[in-house]
Formats: structure tokens, C-alpha cells, sequence
């Protein structure tokens, strides 16, 4: 019995109405409750409302709190980054250097070598050149100096050679034979100066032309005689004519080659020697 009443008076006084303004009541609803464990459902809602607002709230939170987040984890990653490449950066711009000097540095061989093969060259070319002059200068000298027949190829024939002996000859044959024609030209052998003409004796008219080394060249029984002591001749200028004067048996050439004056030697080999051939 007191708990019904209990029950009745707590009812009674959920009831009662509350006080409004005039003075006048007015009547409250009652909340709905829980039909297990008659509780009021409205707080429990009101509690699930509140905390998913709190969740909510937190999750918002979170959210408007990322873009700060995620930036500042940008610009650390930024920083990061930027530490992680510099050195790498540094060492690409150390080895682009390093090359750059290594290219110059060949470059500069390259263009000394360069300079060097050209000035080798030209040391060259300049001894070349030399040498072609000096060349030019001897070949010109040898052209003056060239020996030359005393008769013309085909106009005559040798006849006694140095050394032949007989009673045409006291002590032996002392020169060269080239027996031709009464008249046939007979041309100075080598560079000189004429230094005798003029009757002989037993060489019938002789010529006798000194060279520059001294050698002295004897023309002998000549038919006449065009040039005078003191006359400057060249190899191959006319100087006498082909004839038999003096000791003979007939008209010839009788040529001998006396090294400094002195005594003969043999005509052929000394015209040989200077690359004739009689």
C-alpha cells in the first residue's frame, strides 16, 4: 500500500503543473519511457545527439585542422626535400664544373699541339725550301761545270788509247785518239781559262786550257786554233779544228788530262768519270 502511494504521489507531482506568468498553470508533457527499463528515451536520443555533436564537432575539428597540418607537412617535406636535393644539386654542379675545366683543359693541348704541328711544319717547309734552293745552286753549278766531248758524237772514232805503246811513241801514248776529219770542231771539254796556244813540236798546234782546280786539258795537232791566252771558255764553246800537225799518220784529235799541271792520267777514264762516254 505506501509503495502504490509513493508511486501515485511521484505521478502527482510530475503532473502538477507548472506556474506560468498571470498566475495560470500549464500542463507539462509527459516524456516517453522505455518499456523494458522505463527510462526516459528523449535524454538517451538527446545524449546520442549530444555526443555524435561532440563527435562531430571533433571530427570538424580534425577536418579544419588538416589543411594546417597537411601544410605544414608540406613545407617540412619542402624543407626535406630541399636538404635532400641541395647536396645533390651541389655535387652535379661540382662535376658540370669539373668537366667544364676538363674540356677547356683540352682544348688548350689541343690548340698547343695544334700550334705545334703547324710550327713543325713550317720548320719543314722552310728546310724544304732550303734545300731546293741549295739544290737549284748546286744543280746551276754543276750545269756550268759539266764536262763535255771534244767532238761531236758520230763525227769521229777512237783510235789509241792512254798507255798504248809503239814506235809512234817515244815513252808510250800519253792521252786519247778521237780521229775525224780535217776541219771537224773541236769543243773545250770543261770550264777554263786558255792558258797556251801555239806550236808544240812533235803536238803539232796545241791549246792547253787550266781548269779552276788546276787540271790542265791539251788539244794537240790542231789544223787551226780560234781562242788566245787569257780567253774564258765554257764546256762545249768551239775552240780549234780537227788536223794533223805535229808527229801523226793522219788528222785526229790527240787529247790529254794533266790533274794540277802535272803528269797525265787517262783521258777516258777521267770522261767517264764526269758521266761521258766517248
Amino acid at each position: 500500500m505506501g509503495s502504490h502511494r509513493a508511486d501515485r504521489g511521484a505521478s502527482t507531482q510530475v503532473r502538477t503543473a507548472a506556474r506560468v506568468s498571470g498566475g495560470r498553470r500549464k500542463a507539462t508533457r509527459r516524456a516517453p519511457r522505455h518499456p523494458l527499463t522505463g527510462l526516459p528515451i528523449l535524454p538517451a536520443v538527446a545524449g546520442s545527439v549530444a555526443i555524435a555533436v561532440a563527435a562531430g564537432g571533433t571530427l570538424v575539428s580534425e577536418a579544419a585542422a588538416a589543411p594546417v597540418s597537411t601544410t605544414l607537412s608540406n613545407a617540412k617535406l619542402n624543407r626535406l626535400s630541399a636538404l635532400a636535393i641541395a647536396p645533390a644539386l651541389d655535387d652535379r654542379t661540382k662535376a658540370i664544373s669539373r668537366d667544364a675545366d676538363r674540356l677547356a683543359v683540352e682544348e688548350t693541348a689541343a690548340q698547343k699541339a695544334q700550334v705545334a704541328v703547324e710550327a713543325k711544319a713550317n720548320d719543314r717547309t722552310a728546310t724544304l725550301q732550303s734545300l731546293a734552293r741549295s739544290a737549284d745552286r748546286q744543280a746551276k753549278f754543276l750545269k756550268l761545270n759539266l764536262w763535255h766531248l771534244p767532238v761531236a758524237p758520230g763525227s769521229y772514232h777512237l783510235t789509241a788509247g792512254f798507255g798504248d805503246g809503239g814506235g809512234l811513241w817515244s815513252h808510250g801514248h800519253t792521252g786519247l785518239d778521237f780521229a775525224g776529219h780535217t776541219g771537224v770542231e773541236i769543243d773545250a771539254v770543261a770550264n777554263g781559262t786558255i792558258t797556251e796556244v801555239g806550236w808544240a813540236g812533235a803536238y803539232g798546234y796545241r791549246t792547253i786550257e787550266t781548269l779552276d782546280d788546276g787540271t790542265e786539258l791539251w788539244y794537240c795537232h790542231q789544223s787551226g786554233t780560234n781562242v788566245s791566252v787569257g780567253d774564258v771558255v765554257r764546256a762545249g764553246q768551239e775552240i780549234g779544228l780537227i788536223g794533223s800537225t805535229g808527229n801523226t799518220t793522219g788528222p785526229h784529235l790527240h787529247l790529254e788530262v794533266r790533274p794540277g799541271g802535272g803528269d797525265p792520267i787517262d783521258p777516258y777514264t777521267a770522261l767517264v768519270y764526269h758521266g761521258l762516254h766517248p
